[in-house]
C-alpha cells in the first residue's frame, strides 16, 4: 500500500486528479491528511469517495501523544533514538523550524499506530514542510521507503529540514526544470529525481478558440485564491493602465480568498468598478471549462509574495490552455515549462505592470497572434502535461515500490485513464 501525507487532504485540485489517477492505474493507495481542508475544488463523486476515506491525522490529544511518543521509543528504541537525535541536533533553517521538527516527531509516533505496519510500502508526502516532516519521521521508525513532491510554499516560505528529507528521500518530484535545479543546489543526487509535471486531463476540457463579436469588450478572465502571490492586485492595475489608453474590455477575476476586501477596494479606488468584477467565489474544477468560454485571454501574473510564497507551477494557466484561451503570465519558478514565451503564449516579468498592460493590449488587438499562441497552447499542453502520460513516470516509481511490473510501453503512449468524472465540454 502507498501512503500519501498532505496538510488537507484533496483541499488541493491537484491532489485529488493525481489520486484518481493511481487508482485508475491499480495503485493502492490511502490519503492521509494533518486537517480536513476548509475548501474542496471538486464535485464528483470520485473526489466524494477520497475524501471520505481520508484519514486525519488532527486533533490528537495532548495524553495520546505522549502516549504514542513513549510507545515509539519502547517498540523501536533505536530507530527512535536515531529520529530524536536527528530532530534535536539535525540541520535546520531556524529554531522555529528545530521546535517544529520535534513536535511532528511525536505526531509521526500517533500517526504511525493507526495502521499496520506490513500494510506500509511506501509513504508519499505532497508537499515537504509539515506533512513532509511527519512522513519523514514515520517513514524512518517504520523503515519503509519515503519520497516527495515540493512545490512551492514548502520549499521557501515554510521551509523545514529540506536538506535531510533530501537525503532520506528515495525519489523526489519535480514539477519543473527549475525545482530539478533547486533540489540539486540543495544536494540532491540526479538519480533521485523525477520530473513529473503536474498535468491535467485534456479530454475534458473542450477546445475553442474564443469569438469577439464587433462591439464586444475583449474580457480577461483570471482566477484562483485570492492571496499575493496570484498576482491579482498587479492585473487591477494593468487593467487601470488599459482604461487610461483607451481600450474597451472587462476583467473577471473568479476566486475567493484573504485578498478579497482588498483587492475590491483597489478596483473602487482605481474607479474600475464598471469593467474589473472579483465574484468572491471559488471555482469547482467541474465549472472551469464554462468559466474559460466566456472570456478572450487568461491571464495569472502570479509574482513572489512579500512573505516568501510563490506558485510552483498553476493548474489554472493548464486548464485555460486547454480550453482554447490565449494566455499571459509570469517569468517565475516552473512558469516557463508551460508558457514558452511568444510560443505557447506570453511572459512578462513578476511585478511590471506596464509589461503586462502591453501584453494584455498586444492580443487584444492582434487575433492572429492570440489565435496562434492559443492552439500552440493546447498542442503544448496534451504533449507534455497530459497527465496519464506525465503521471507514467511516478506510477512506475510506486510499482516498484510495490514489487509489481513496469509496463514497457512506447514513450508517450498512455497506460491508464480512470472512469470519466462529471461531463465537463
Amino acid at each position: 500500500m502507498i501512503h500519501y501525507i498532505t496538510t488537507n487532504g484533496i483541499g488541493n485540485a491537484w491532489v485529488g486528479n493525481e489520486l484518481r489517477w493511481l487508482k485508475a492505474a491499480g495503485i493502492p493507495v490511502q490519503l492521509h491528511a494533518m486537517r480536513s481542508p476548509h475548501q474542496e475544488f471538486h464535485s464528483s463523486e470520485w473526489a466524494k469517495q477520497i475524501h471520505g476515506n481520508t484519514r486525519d491525522l488532527y486533533p490528537i490529544p495532548p495524553l495520546r501523544l505522549v502516549a504514542s511518543t513513549v510507545s515509539a521509543a519502547v517498540r523501536n528504541p533505536g530507530r527512535f533514538a536515531s529520529a530524536l537525535a536527528n530532530a534535536v541536533f539535525g540541520q535546520r533553517e531556524h529554531f522555529r523550524a528545530r521546535m517544529a521538527g520535534i513536535f511532528h516527531l511525536m505526531v509521526a509516533c500517533d500517526w504511525i499506530r493507526s495502521f499496520d505496519a506490513n500494510q506500509v510500502d511506501h509513504v508519499h508526502s505532497q508537499w515537504i514542510h509539515s506533512c513532509g516532516t511527519i512522513g519523514m519521521y514515520g517513514t524512518w521508525l517504520l523503515n519503509v521507503p519515503f519520497s516527495f513532491t515540493g512545490h512551492a510554499a514548502d520549499l521557501f516560505r515554510d521551509r523545514c529540514a529540506l536538506r535531510d528529507k533530501i537525503k532520506r528521500a528515495k525519489f523526489i518530484v519535480c514539477i519543473s526544470e527549475f525545482h530539478r535545479e533547486f533540489f540539486l543546489e540543495n544536494g540532491a543526487r540526479p538519480e533521485q529525481l523525477q520530473i513529473v509535471y503536474c498535468g491535467i486531463d485534456p479530454s475534458h476540457f473542450s477546445f475553442r478558440l474564443p469569438e469577439r463579436g464587433a462591439d464586444e469588450p475583449y474580457h480577461i478572465l483570471s482566477s484562483g485564491r485570492l492571496v499575493d502571490k496570484k498576482g491579482f492586485g498587479i492585473l487591477i492595475d494593468a487593467c487601470a493602465i488599459l482604461r487610461q489608453r483607451g481600450e474597451d474590455f472587462r476583467c473577471t477575476i473568479a476566486g475567493s480568498g484573504p485578498l478579497e476586501r482588498d483587492l475590491r477596494e483597489q478596483i473602487t479606488r482605481l474607479g474600475l468598478e464598471d469593467v474589473v468584477t472579483v465574484t468572491g467565489q471559488p471555482l469547482k474544477q467541474e465549472d472551469i471549462p464554462a468559466f474559460m468560454r466566456a472570456g478572450h485571454l487568461y491571464c495569472l501574473p502570479c509574482v513572489w509574495a512579500k512573505d516568501n510564497d510563490v506558485d510552483g507551477l498553476p493548474q489554472m494557466l493548464m486548464e485555460a490552455m486547454a480550453c482554447g484561451l490565449p494566455a499571459v503570465s509570469t517569468r517565475l519558478v516552473g512558469i516557463p515549462d508551460l508558457i514558452i514565451d511568444e510560443q505557447t503564449g506570453l511572459l512578462v516579468e513578476p511585478n511590471s505592470v506596464v509589461q503586462l498592460a502591453d501584453a494584455l493590449q498586444r492580443l487584444a488587438h492582434d487575433q492572429a497572434l492570440a489565435d496562434r499562441l492559443a492552439t500552440a497552447g493546447r498542442q503544448h499542453i496534451e504533449a507534455k502535461f497530459d497527465i496519464h502520460k506525465c503521471l507514467e513516470p511516478l506510477i512506475n516509481q510506486f510499482r516498484l515500490s510495490l514489487g509489481l511490473p513496469v509496463p514497457d510501453n512506447r514513450p508517450g503512449e498512455p497506460q491508464t485513464q480512470p472512469e470519466p468524472a462529471v461531463a465537463v465540454t
